[in-house]
């Protein structure tokens, strides 16, 4: 999950981190069930007052990107459970199911973040996913699955259909991401 500090980059109090972590839970839920959840819903349904919420997150798009930052380390992590969890084929595949959710919600907050932070966004974790991507081929490479000419920054290209189908609700999605892992199998 993110590292929570003040702007001075001091560690939060625990009470300050307890307050931190349920207004971002509260607000994903919220932000998932309507995207035009307001701050005073937020602050209210977290149990704390607005001072709270907009000394951590001054502005809604702030409260946004963590949101977004969160769920996004819970990506990267799923990828790695999923390794140790899984053999690496299925593990791939599992992982591109969690990524496609996780796109809808990219998706659904695109409209609310400006271009600015999306690009923000964008470079802040362009590395670290990509790193997650190359474990997951990494796994499958070597028990012979995975062809060996397939670098982890070609298979975003592949995948992205995501964007611009409905994941949850578009029955091809499901049969687009076995063509995908398809793809990367060794023939």
């Amino acid at each position: 999950m993110s590292t929570s500090s003040t702007p001075s980059g001091r560690a939060l109090r625990s009470d300050a981190e307890q307050n931190r972590a349920r207004i971002v839970t509260i607000a994903r839920l919220a932000f998932a069930e309507d995207s035009a959840t307001t701050m005073q819903a937020i602050a209210r349904a977290a149990g704390v007052g607005q001072g709270t919420l907009y000394r951590r997150f001054p502005t809604r798009e702030s409260l946004l990107a963590e949101v977004y930052r969160d769920e996004f380390d819970e990506l990267l992590v799923t990828a790695r459970r999923l390794l140790d969890e899984h053999e690496p084929v299925d593990a791939l595949r599992r992982w591109f199911d969690v990524l496609a959710s996780f796109g809808r919600m990219k998706h659904a907050l695109a409209d609310v973040l400006d271009a600015v932070t999306r690009s923000d966004l964008h470079d802040e974790q362009y590395d670290r996913i990509l790193a997650v991507v190359d474990d997951l081929l990494q796994a499958g490479k070597d028990t012979g699955e995975i062809r060996s000419d397939i670098a982890p920054d070609e298979v975003f290209p592949l995948l992205s259909f995501l964007w611009h189908l409905e994941p949850q609700s578009d029955a091809r999605t499901a049969h687009l991401l076995d063509l995908v892992v398809d793809a990367l199998r060794v023939p």
